[in-house]
């Protein structure tokens, strides 16, 4: 690497400058090493932080780990009981249509109009006790693959599918697979899930962790889906991750989409886990590293962000 560069993209990032927003925490992991790591005030190792749609990404290995035990058909309708009558079209929707976010159905993901949102009103209105059926009660906008919508309430239709594949005891259940099957495997001893009142993992945004452990869920993804030559997620299921979506996001988006993860235009095929206040978790396989950045940064200050990290993923050419 340039350690001038690393220095710098840390040094701007920590004086917390004003076009940037607050940053919490970076942490650098090169060939298995951490090699440069740094936290701001009142935040340190040992501090866990949101993820906020990082879990999207989280609820990505979930149901690869439920595909890896027979337990899920990506390819199958999606297993909702309120879609299955026989003259709703919602029932034709499948799980994989629904990791790319292509299920045709309506949802604002809008994150500061309330009279208009469907995650704020899923997240902190009226859906929050149930953010599952919240999204199950959307109508089809579109035919099913046909449009890509970013959409928080696809991914907790799915973290809701995944419970009940897991063995339908609820939050105790989901809480018990996690830790046994990905966080303990992958050495996140950290990571702590939120449910929502009828135990549903709210995956689309719900996950706190140290940056050390989001970067080891990152190594998770950069060695395909293996941790120290074990297996945890299925083969193929990584390239699944990081697959554009067809049809491709609309071209206003400043990256492209796979499944629960955003692919960067790079040299490097750089694929992420992105976070509404500028978190992010990237994999940067040809380069063999992982990049955590945390904080707190509005959505018109991370392209400013993304400039100075896609500088420190170049200082390592």
């Amino acid at each position: 690497m340039t350690p001038s560069v690393v220095a710098d993209v840390l040094e701007r990032a920590f004086s917390q400058p004003p076009e940037l927003g607050e940053t919490h925490a970076i942490v650098v992991v090169h060939h298995g090493e951490v090699v440069a790591e740094q936290y701001g005030p009142e935040t340190g190792p040992d501090t866990t932080l949101i993820s906020w749609s990082m879990a999207k990404s989280i609820t990505h290995a979930l149901v690869g780990l439920l595909v890896r035990d027979a337990r899920l058909d990506i390819a199958a309708p999606a297993a909702v009981p309120r879609w299955q009558d026989d003259d709703d079209p919602r029932r034709e929707i499948t799980l994989d249509q629904l990791l790319h976010m292509r299920s045709g159905l309506e949802f604002v993901e809008d994150y500061v109009d309330d009279q208009v949102s469907d995650v704020i009103e899923m997240l902190f209105g009226s859906g929050a006790a149930d953010v599952a059926a919240y999204a199950e009660s959307r109508p089809l906008a579109h035919e099913p693959g046909a449009v890509w919508s970013y959409s928080s309430g696809t991914t907790n239709i799915v973290s809701a599918i995944a419970g009940r594949a897991i063995s339908g005891d609820g939050e105790a259940g989901t809480r018990s697979y996690l830790d046994r099957e990905l966080f303990a495997p992958a050495g996140m001893t950290s990571a702590t899930p939120r449910f929502d009142a009828t135990g549903t993992f709210v995956g689309s945004s719900y996950v706190y962790a140290t940056a050390r452990d989001f970067a080891r869920f990152g190594e998770l993804y950069l060695h395909d889906g293996m941790v120290n030559g074990t297996r945890i997620l299925p083969e193929g299921w990584v390239d699944h991750a990081r697959a554009m979506t067809s049809p491709p996001v609309p071209p206003e988006e400043p990256h492209g989409y796979g499944a629960q993860w955003w692919l960067w235009d790079d040299a490097f095929g750089t694929f992420g886990a992105h976070g509404y206040e500028g978190q992010y978790t990237l994999v940067v396989p040809p380069l063999d590293l992982v990049v955590v950045r945390l904080g707190r940064s509005p959505v018109e200050l991370q392209p400013a962000v993304k400039v100075d990290l896609h500088r420190l993923i170049e200082s390592f050419t």
